[in-house]
């Protein structure tokens, strides 16, 4: 028998976020919103995600805040 199988942490573009300074770069930018999962897969088919969360990241330098 064999099973194709994978896991992993994924991240999808939502849209922009806040525009903010960054505490890592000091810089003033737009943000990017970002959803961030743990996802199972199964012959290249989702079958669970969990852990999920909302995340803005700076454009400048790559720093996460957790919104």
């Amino acid at each position: 028998m064999f099973f194709l199988f994978g896991l992993g942490t994924k991240q999808q573009h939502v849209g922009p976020g806040e525009t903010r300074t960054c505490p890592r770069c000091h810089n003033t930018s737009q943000w990017a919103r970002m959803r961030q999962f743990r996802q199972f897969s199964l012959f290249f088919v989702p079958v669970a995600r969990w852990k999920r969360r909302q995340l803005e990241v700076c454009g400048i330098c790559g720093a996460t805040v957790e919104v």
